[in-house]
């Protein structure tokens, strides 16, 4: 008998059952202590919605824009290191479910299937994330490579010069290429469904890395190049050039302050993402949903404000529109339902939330999701 299927939480639980351990973790931790990743969820629940009755709630509509793009709802795919190791051919799925869908996917550099796996198997065009790395005429070749795979807008992390610690990776020996170790072989031997489908597929590196980066042509050289290839001296000239070889709509990931937001605003990009990487960089730091209303206070009027972190229902969506986002990224939530059923459960992750979006927008007394804002929560809960 089929599970059945409620909310996102119970796509983490099937997923934590069908998953590996150490690549569940590596999607559902944050670094050292976890605080900022466990704020992400939790202070959504401080923020209360005001009822209201007696209006008309017929002819609802979630359809929206995120920078210039027409949308199902105002929530796009997050990029997500390492989702076809989640399930086979992850990337290539999460993308179909999205795209039938009618809302974005976007590609992480570290994806395991490349930019091409991925064109080659939608039929719209996507956005691709981009990490600087020191190598920067692999750099170059990345964004021409995602020009001519046609993505439709580079989103650009910010933060991640440097990597924070996350303590489950260590423990779980999750490195590029992952570590063999008894514990994790013994591990992967009670995930059938998991080992079945990775049996199936060619796809199980960073196909966007290896054979494009010099020094990084097989498996065994990915770890040291992956170490060695952060850029701490990433800055706003970088920005400017990334903006002048891309050409197209560009979106900048992991802004968490608003003079950072100020200066994002004046380079000349399309969107920012408000967002702390899911809580796995600097612990301590504020929850995305707590930065969100001073950014959006302080830029919403020049550039196009985005949020990412700890959405888990429609209600957190609703949420983060009200207090200054254009649009939402899921993360988690997505790769959740991937683990758990693959393409089907992302489409249902995707169900559930645009079903949560719809009920809640009518019980807050509106019809349309474009005229969400601070009117529809209760004072003093935000």
């Amino acid at each position: 008998m089929p599970p059945v299927i409620t909310c996102v939480e119970d796509l983490r639980l099937l997923a934590k059952k069908r998953v590996p351990r150490m690549f569940y973790d590596y999607a559902d931790s944050g670094s050292w202590t976890e605080g900022t990743y466990r704020a992400n969820e939790s202070d959504f629940a401080r923020i209360k919605l005001r009822q209201r009755v007696a209006v008309n709630m017929e002819n609802r509509s979630l359809k929206s824009t995120m920078v210039g793009q027409d949308l199902a709802m105002p929530v796009a795919l997050a990029p997500v290191g390492l989702v076809g190791m989640q399930h086979a051919d992850g990337e290539i799925l999460a993308a179909r479910a999205a795209e039938k869908f009618g809302v974005p996917f976007t590609l992480s550099t570290m994806s395991i299937c490349s930019i091409e796996d991925v064109a080659e198997n939608v039929e719209k065009s996507f956005w691709f994330q981009l990490y600087v790395m020191r190598d920067r005429d692999f750099i170059r070749r990345l964004i021409d490579r995602a020009k001519a795979a046609g993505c439709s807008a580079l989103v650009l992390t910010l933060d991640l010069q440097i990597m924070g610690q996350r303590n489950k990776d260590i423990r779980n020996g999750l490195s590029a290429p992952p570590k063999i170790t008894l514990r994790n072989m013994l591990n992967m031997s009670t995930k059938p469904r998991w080992g079945l489908g990775m049996l199936g597929t060619s796809r199980r590196t960073f196909r966007n890395v290896v054979g494009h980066a010099k020094t990084a042509g097989d498996l065994s050289s990915l770890s040291e190049w992956s170490a060695s290839q952060l850029d701490p001296t990433l800055n706003w000239d970088d920005v400017q050039w990334i903006k002048e070889r891309w050409g197209g709509k560009l979106i900048l990931k992991g802004i968490m302050d608003a003079e950072d937001a100020e200066i994002a605003a004046r380079s000349g990009a399309d969107a920012i993402i408000v967002s702390n990487h899911g809580g796995r960089q600097l612990d301590g730091a504020p929850s995305s949903i707590a930065a969100l209303p001073s950014i959006a206070q302080a830029v919403g009027s020049k550039i196009e404000v985005l949020m990412d972190g700890g959405i888990r229902s429609g209600q957190d969506v609703i949420k983060a529109l009200a207090l200054g986002a254009k649009g939402v990224f899921i993360g988690r939530a997505f790769v959740y339902g991937l683990g758990a059923m693959g393409e089907a459960g992302v489409t249902k992750c995707l169900e559930i939330i645009q079903k949560e979006l719809d009920v809640t927008l009518a019980f807050c007394g509106l019809r349309d999701v474009n005229k969400v804002d601070k009117a529809i929560l209760v004072p003093g809960t935000y």
